[in-house]
């Protein structure tokens, strides 16, 4: 990308930002997770909150963005979206949102965990609570272990969604 479209790219993530960030100070339980934005000005806002995103938060926020850009100075395409179940955390407040949740935590090695969120520390890590079933001859036996991890240890983690 050439320096000029680059700046220009730059400047436009960082007004979308603020835009998103003054609207989040009025919705205090929201968060942003994710903000992608293409360079053919296609706008994509994942948000969050801990009392959960509806149609009309998003609705709301895409107004807010759309009454502070000019498409007649730039044509663009907005989608604002609640974050999917099935994408991996993005930011830390998603890991305080999912303390008593079931969730799959791959560690950077390959191996996966599931258990149970008790707790996550910013900067820190999270601690898990995980079942391990053991048989010893005829018997079975149910381990539980509570197992903490730093971030650095941690590839993704998803909430486990079951019905």
């Amino acid at each position: 990308m050439p320096p000029l479209l680059l700046n220009i790219f730059m400047l436009k993530k960082k007004l979308i930002i603020k835009l998103v960030s003054d609207y989040i100070k009025e919705n205090d339980s929201i968060f942003l997770v994710d903000l992608k934005l293409s360079t053919s000005n296609q706008i994509e806002v994942l948000i969050d909150s801990f009392d959960g995103i509806s149609i009309k938060n998003c609705i709301s926020l895409s107004r807010h963005i759309e009454s502070s850009l000019d498409r007649d100075e730039c044509d663009f395409s907005l989608q604002v979206a609640s974050a999917g179940l099935s994408e991996p955390f993005k930011v830390f407040q998603q890991y305080k949102k999912s303390i008593g949740r079931d969730v799959s935590v791959f560690l950077k090695g390959g191996k996966e965990l599931l258990g149970k969120m008790l707790d996550a520390k910013e900067g820190e890590g999270i601690t898990l609570e995980t079942i391990t079933k053991k048989k010893q001859g005829k018997k079975k036996t149910q381990i539980i272990e509570q197992q903490s991890f730093s971030f650095e240890q941690i590839d993704k983690t998803k909430v486990v969604v079951s019905f």
